[in-house]
């Protein structure tokens, strides 16, 4: 790689030396490697010239050396020279061509050289170079950052943006003033959560640009897991025949999956939506578009309505005013330092200079005074204000290392004129800080990366027929988007959608698909289970069901039984009759108390009876009131009590006559504990263990209130309610009135053993009647109450059931044993006088007794025996029963 000269002629037709290359000389000599020409074919290293991305750029390179020079603050008394190759878009081409860079770092070694006269060589000595702006391409400044790491060389690029670049260990010396794909992919990631699209598809040009550039989202989208990638194809770098119809049809497959991200290069985005229209997908994909489609108008020339909504990212930048002026004011006579620009000259202007003009079919000659903008189309190119800014970001660092290593030199000092250190010259260029070009602030981190500031565009077609990039956002370090500025080719300002599953309603979990996270299916949460998060659902309390969205829980309304329902007006309407019925015959007992038929139904236990007769119709009150503390403490007492009451002196009255009866049978004499007052004390012992049983009730589990959720907990949660009732299970019930019944059922036995007494004593037969119909109530009411216990009514049911049965037992007895006496008091009077019957000792012998009067007969004159006996009767009415027809 040296070149060397003997002490002979030269040939004066050898090609000048630089001939493929710029040299400009300078006290400090850059490097610069730019595409100006294409990729060859067929084996050729080099092909068409590039005139934006190769001339522009090489002369914004040179634009920038020149106002740096010219600048007397900035590098003062030190010029900066270049030397500045092309890569022909290629990347081993450009290894080869870097090589020039390191020459003067290898040593050379003469010793077995010599010229064809005998003289030692004299050596060229190469230029050194300090620092390298470029390449373009990631693949070139891959390449070329390896051989220069070696040599310590540092690297500023202005347009290679792949993540790999950021790997620090690998590309020490490697810096750039453009951001990284992994910001761009960033910014993209960014746009494609905020068009809440969560499934997407990836498409990349075969590379390093597009595989790293989609490795980078994906990446990222497994990092944040709000994105899922359906696939991700790859474009061949050279694709066969029907290969783009075959990527439109892949992309097809997952058709929910509307975005694509698109990391590819200019030829391979047009061929892509070609192939969209070919196969009548107009409309159908959302195209977002890294910075390699931007905002140029070459992939979506004639393609316009399948381009129509693509979102594009471009980095932030803008024009360099001043570098348009110069470039206009270029013309072959005073651009003769850039080698290419007469072959630029032939391309712009479409002419040919002289014979040996690079376009031989060209039908015009140039002359020279042709001008650029004026005879040709001029735009600047989107990488100009970055190569400038890469260039000034390498004086700066050497101006800053020169003001410390040579403070008050004027010029280059020994320490930077023998050597400047490129490990160190790094170390200044990424502290450098200054305002670039374009007015923003050109840093850099850690890994020689530039911050990320992007604009974002989208591609509208106003008004039907102009098409346009417009600017919808910017992203630095986070999005910021105009959502109302976005346009869609429906004309819908709504979002278009891009997701595998739809989002599941409100009360609804997603079950996700196994791998694929962004597909679900969405299952309602059923029963009483509400939505806990997007993935579950949990129960609710037992005290509470869902609300109306199942998103949460709301306590179930508790209820009672109120005094307005139906299953209330008419147990209470029935009470209510009985009350004012018991009452009317406890008044008119008590107002005829000294007549013969309230004396002979025996006051005392007439008035104990009456008393039960009306608790059993005023429980029903006590039953329906609401529920409390209080309230449930009366009903524990009373709701047993008025049977209590009733059948404890009818079981008395019951018993007595059984008594006298057998007694009779045996002896003249009265049976004992028949007087009225024993009577009540038999009747009060036999109540007070009813009350002696609740007051242990009350020791063991004190009265109090609770909600019953489980009573009427229905399959529908919205017609789900709590009960307020007392805490009387209905064991509790059972036991309370088991001892009533007890006593009801004795007294039936009884009524039974009593049925064949005499009609004149005819109180036997009502008890009796009394008592059959009772138990018939009561066995009904046994099968109904408990029956209903899993009935969503089973509260209505069972309270209206017990308190009738209870109203309907006082009402038997009520009506079956007081009503007549009360008819022939109130209506027949001249019944209510005292009828002297057979005797006692008569009555109950009956026919066993008979020859027992017929032999006291003939001792004593006749009717002695029956008077004695009816005298005897007279002097303790209150004892034997008098019965009136």
């Amino acid at each position: 790689y040296m070149l060397n000269r003997c002490r002979i002629p030269t040939d004066p037709q050898a090609a000048p030396e630089y001939a493929h290359s710029i040299r400009l000389d300078g006290d400090i000599i850059l490097g610069g490697l730019f595409p100006v020409h294409s990729r060859g074919d067929r084996g050729t290293p080099c092909g068409e010239l590039k005139k934006e991305k190769g001339i522009h750029r090489l002369e914004a390179m040179m634009f920038a050396i020149d106002l740096i020079n010219k600048d007397p603050e900035l590098l003062p008394n030190i010029t900066l020279g270049a030397r500045i190759l092309d890569t022909c878009s290629r990347d081993t081409y450009a290894l080869e061509q870097s090589l020039t860079f390191v020459q003067a770092l290898i040593e050379k070694d003469g010793s077995d050289v010599r010229c064809a006269n005998g003289d030692p060589p004299i050596f060229t000595k190469p230029d050194k170079i300090v620092g390298v702006i470029g390449a373009a391409a990631s693949s070139v400044s891959i390449m070329v950052a390896n051989i220069l790491r070696l040599f310590k060389i540092p690297q500023i690029s202005y347009a290679s943006t792949a993540p790999e670049l950021s790997d620090n260990t690998r590309y020490d010396f490697f810096s750039r003033v453009v951001p990284p794909d992994s910001y761009q992919a960033q910014a993209m990631m960014d746009i494609v959560t905020a068009m809440e699209w969560n499934y997407v598809s990836t498409l990349a040009s075969e590379g390093n640009y597009g595989e790293s550039g989609v490795e980078a989202f994906v990446q990222i989208s497994r990092e944040t897991g709000g994105v899922c990638i359906a696939q991700s194809l790859k474009i061949p770098r050279e694709p066969k025949p029907g290969e783009f119809d075959k990527i439109i049809r892949r992309l097809l497959e997952t058709s929910n999956a509307r975005a694509i991200i698109m990391f590819a290069n200019e030829d391979d985005i047009r061929r892509v939506l070609d192939a969209a229209k070919r196969n009548n997908q107009t409309g159908h994909f959302l195209w977002v578009g890294s910075d390699s489609w931007g905002s140029k108008i070459s992939p979506v020339i004639g393609q316009e309505r399948v381009a129509e909504g693509a979102i594009t990212i471009l980095p932030k930048r803008a024009s360099v005013d001043a570098f348009d002026r110069y470039f206009r004011s270029r013309s072959l006579s005073n651009n003769r330092r850039n080698v290419w620009f007469a072959e630029f000259w032939e391309e712009n202007f479409n002419c040919k200079l002289g014979m040996h003009g690079k376009r031989p079919g060209s039908p015009k000659k140039c002359t020279g005074l042709e001008k650029v903008g004026r005879d040709s189309s001029y735009e600047q190119e989107g990488k100009v204000q970055f190569v400038m800014d890469a260039v000034y970001a390498m004086a700066h660092a050497l101006h800053r290392m020169h003001r410390e290593l040579c403070y008050g030199y004027p010029g280059l000092c020994p320490r930077m004129a023998n050597n400047i250190d490129g490990k160190e010259l790094l170390s200044y260029i990424r502290a450098v800080n200054f305002n670039g070009s374009a007015g923003t602030p050109v840093v850099f981190n850690e890994n020689g990366d530039a911050p990320g500031r992007y604009d974002i565009f989208q591609y509208q077609i106003t008004n039907r027929s102009t098409a346009e990039y417009r600017v919808i956002g910017s992203w630095t370090n986070k999005l910021h988007l105009k959502v109302e500025a976005m346009h869609w080719r429906t004309g819908d300002p709504s979002l278009p959608a891009s997701v595998c599953s739809i989002p599941c309603r409100a009360g609804e979990r997603k079950k996700v698909v196994k791998g694929v996270p962004c597909c679900w299916h969405c299952e309602r949460c059923e029963g009483y289970h509400y939505q806990a998060s997007e993935f579950t659902c949990e129960l609710c309390p037992y005290e509470m069901r869902p609300d109306t969205n199942r998103t949460g829980c709301v306590p179930i309304p508790i209820i009672k039984l109120e005094w307005h329902s139906p299953w209330a007006i008419i147990p209470v309407f029935i009470s209510m009759l009985g009350i004012i019925a018991t009452s009317f015959v406890i008044v008119t007992f008590v107002r005829y108390n000294d007549t013969p038929i309230v004396r002979a139904s025996g006051r005392e236990m007439s008035y104990v009876l009456l008393t039960g007769i009306f608790l059993c119709y005023a429980i029903t009150f006590l039953m329906i009131a609401a529920p409390d503390v209080g309230v449930c403490s009366l009903r524990r007492i009373f709701l047993g009590l008025g049977m209590c009451f009733s059948y404890a002196a009818l079981l008395t009255k019951t018993n007595r006559i059984h008594r006298i009866f057998e007694q009779g049978k045996k002896s003249v004499t009265a049976p004992r504990f028949i007087s009225p007052a024993s009577q009540l004390v038999i009747t009060f012992s036999l109540i007070s263990v009813q009350l002696l049983g609740v007051f242990v009730w009350f020791a063991v589990d004190p009265p109090h209130t609770v909600v019953d959720y489980g009573e009427q907990r229905t399959q529908d949660p919205s017609a789900a309610r709590g009960v307020l009732k007392c805490d009387i299970s209905d064991l509790s019930l059972i036991c309370s009135l088991g001892y009533s019944i007890l006593l009801m059922v004795t007294c039936t036995v009884y009524a039974i053993k009593t049925r064949g007494v005499p009609e004149t004593f005819n109180e036997a037969k009502p008890i009796g009647f009394t008592m059959y119909t009772t138990c018939i109530i009561w066995l009904a009411f046994i099968p109904i109450f408990f029956g209903t216990s899993q009935s969503a009514e089973r509260m209505y049911i069972q309270t209206t059931t017990l308190t009738i049965s209870l109203s309907l037992s006082a009402s038997v007895s009520l009506g079956m044993l007081y009503m007549p006496k009360v008819y022939i008091i109130l209506f027949h009077p001249e019944q209510n006088v005292p009828k002297r019957k057979r005797s006692f000792k008569a009555i109950v012998t009956a026919a066993t007794m008979s020859g027992k009067l017929t032999q006291k007969g003939g001792d004593r004159p006749n009717g002695e025996v029956k008077t004695e006996l009816c005298e005897s009767m007279e002097t303790n009415s209150d004892q034997v029963f008098w019965y009136f027809v």
